[in-house]
């Protein structure tokens, strides 16, 4: 196994077989494309400027569009090169702080300008849980949910990094007891577990890109939290679907990780009936990534984990997910961040929200240290995702997507 010479312990998300991309301004500097290894970061663009990258590389490294998927791979080999405990050209030089600093000075943006912002409903745990809610005397789920990834064109002004605080939205809702709504904060706000995939390359207007090359299309994957207003949602989404509900917020977590970082925890997906040709797959899409939900309220001293989840859970691939929103020629651009939905698990333990876990409300979730109860959140309540897939010896994860409510 790989082994850098910067120190990285076993439980780190971040070891050499990592290596996300992301943008950082360090020591409050211009933001610039950056990696991670255990607890530090290190600086592409000033290795770039000394041409420690080699020749391919002759633009400035601003953010993740400034490379495309060839290039990025090229560029995590050759950060992969220096970092390992047989290179010695990063430690001979005079002063290696130029490159490496510790996570702690560095300020975490977007990996870059989203031009786009599209959230499916790949989940079918989590679906059906909220078909068995909301339409009891039918089936869980609709009749198109097996057949294609339901999705929607979302609000890219609105997605946010980890760490930004959530302001609790205004909007409209109905009572039970009452025939009008009234306008006002939601009364029912929370989270949703996803994962989201950014785009390294676009296609060309009506040309759509194949369930066979999507993935090579994609940069890498973040942990996302699409938050909900679901008093908002259950009263204004029929028949067009989220709107104010959903547009308010979405967070991303920092550093983009590499399909190829991915690539040893692969699996199959189970999808019955089989898809229609044009969403079939040569190999297995789906990955193994461990996913937890924690919470903290102003009264706790340390966050509790509230759920556990996997990205396996998901019915609908992101090759899938890709394939289908450019099958009907649409063109998407670098940049675009896409959305799972929803990954719940098949047990409470696993639901990714919380309108399931405290099923609608009737189940109020309890917190071990308070006993605070929560059917959905409050203000000053923090929301922490994580994720990681777990390799023999090593981790490879996203670190910590947060985010903090207030009114």
């Amino acid at each position: 196994m790989q082994r850098s010479w910067v120190e990285v312990s076993p439980e780190s998300h971040f070891p050499i077989q990592n290596l996300p991309l992301g943008v950082g301004r360090i020591d409050a500097g211009s933001p610039r494309l950056v990696t991670r290894i255990g607890d530090q970061v290190l600086d592409c663009e000033s290795l770039r400027e000394l041409g420690l990258l080699g020749e391919a590389f002759v633009r400035p490294l601003v953010d993740l569009t400034s490379v495309n998927r060839q290039e990025a791979r090229e560029l995590r080999h050759r950060l992969s090169e220096l970092l390992d405990t047989e290179n010695s050209e990063l430690n001979r030089l005079p002063d290696l702080s130029t490159f490496v600093c510790s996570v702690d000075r560095v300020e975490m943006q977007l990996p870059c300008r989203i031009p786009a912002f599209v959230d499916f409903y790949s989940g079918i745990h989590h679906a059906s849980n909220v078909g068995r809610m909301f339409r009891p005397d039918m089936p869980p789920l609709l009749p198109n949910y097996r057949y294609l990834p339901v999705g929607y064109n979302g609000r890219a002004s609105t997605v946010v990094v980890s760490g930004s605080q959530i302001n609790r939205p205004s909007g409209q809702f109905k009572r039970a007891d009452s025939d009008v709504p009234v306008f006002g904060p939601t009364q029912e706000l929370d989270y949703e577990l996803e994962v989201g995939f950014f785009l390294a390359e676009g296609n060309g207007a009506g040309k759509p890109i194949s369930v066979n090359d999507a993935e090579s299309h994609m940069q890498g994957l973040v942990l996302v939290n699409d938050w909900s207003a679901r008093d908002f949602q259950r009263w204004e989404y029929q028949p067009l679907g989220p709107f104010l509900a959903k547009s308010f917020a979405t967070s991303a977590s920092p550093w983009v990780v590499s399909l190829d970082a991915l690539e040893p925890f692969r699996v199959a997906g189970v999808q019955e009936p089989p898809p229609l040709p044009h969403l079939a797959g040569r190999r297995p899409s789906n990955f193994d990534i461990e996913l937890e939900v924690a919470l903290k309220t102003p009264r706790m001293s340390q966050p509790e984990t509230i759920a556990r989840s996997n990205v396996k859970f998901l019915y609908w691939s992101f090759a899938q997910q890709l394939a289908h929103q450019t099958s009907n020629g649409t063109r998407v651009e670098p940049g675009e961040l896409y959305g799972s939905g929803t990954i719940s698990g098949p047990d409470p333990g696993s639901f990714g929200s919380l309108l399931e876990a405290s099923w609608r409300g009737s189940r109020p979730v309890v917190l071990s240290e308070t006993g605070e109860k929560r059917t959905f959140l409050e203000d000053g309540d923090e929301v922490i995702f994580t994720g990681y897939a777990q390799g023999i010896g090593y981790r490879i994860g996203f670190g910590e997507l947060r985010g903090q409510v207030r009114a």
